[in-house]
């Protein structure tokens, strides 16, 4: 009798301000493809990163036990993932590759001009001032799992004090996105807030899936 094929899971983790419905039509696109996938939702303005990462964690040992499966992460989801993975027992299933949708892995600039604003501090919380945080970035060690990084390139047209005329997708500049532990690095025309709605970058997703690129297993 034919062994049963593997079906690949995927879950997903929104960036700040959002909610697991901005990932719907990257999650659709993926289920349309056979991938069983799933949501993680929070509230940095009511949870601190240690608080978010606990959960997370959580979810992604449940995830791993239940077979293989890739994460993907938009913005700050993929700065919570990058914190739970390396924090994963040496014995848990590692993912077979990390998704990171305009993901900063270097302090973000932004956050940073931002970071002293009363209101931006109420509404960001503890994630806020962490992604504006050198030495806490800095923090999150480099991951062996596979990566992707899928960055926005068709940002807007901030003075050139935020981004000194650097590509970038309207809040996270290419080289904030980048660095020398990711190999893997896709350039699109998007802004960062439809990166997960962008079909381009769910068939990049599906195109590493079926390259079965950068097994972990």
């Amino acid at each position: 009798m034919r062994p049963r094929e593997e079906v690949m899971q995927a879950l997903f983790v929104h960036g700040m301000g959002r909610s697991p419905l901005s990932g719907l039509p990257l999650l659709v696109q993926l289920r349309r493809a056979g991938v069983l996938t799933s949501t993680f939702g929070y509230s940095v303005a009511l949870e601190a990163f240690p608080e978010i990462t606990a959960r997370l964690a959580a979810r992604v040992s449940a995830l791993a036990e239940k077979g293989s499966y890739v994460v993907v992460g938009h913005s700050l989801g993929g700065v919570l993932l990058r914190a739970v993975l390396n924090s994963l027992p040496p014995a848990a299933r590692a993912p077979r590759r990390l998704f990171l949708l305009g993901s900063p892995v270097q302090p973000s600039r932004i956050a940073q001009k931002l970071g002293a604003n009363p209101v931006y501090r109420v509404l960001a919380g503890d994630c806020g001032q962490l992604l504006g945080s050198t030495a806490r970035m800095e923090g999150i060690p480099p991951l062996a799992v596979p990566t992707t990084a899928i960055v926005g390139r068709r940002g807007l047209p901030w003075p050139a004090t935020v981004f000194a005329g650097e590509a970038n997708d309207g809040v996270v500049a290419v080289s904030e996105a980048s660095a020398e532990w990711i190999r893997d690095r896709v350039l699109v025309d998007c802004v960062h807030t439809l990166l997960p709605s962008s079909r381009r970058v769910g068939e990049i997703i599906l195109e590493r899936l079926a390259q079965g690129a950068g097994r972990a297993d």
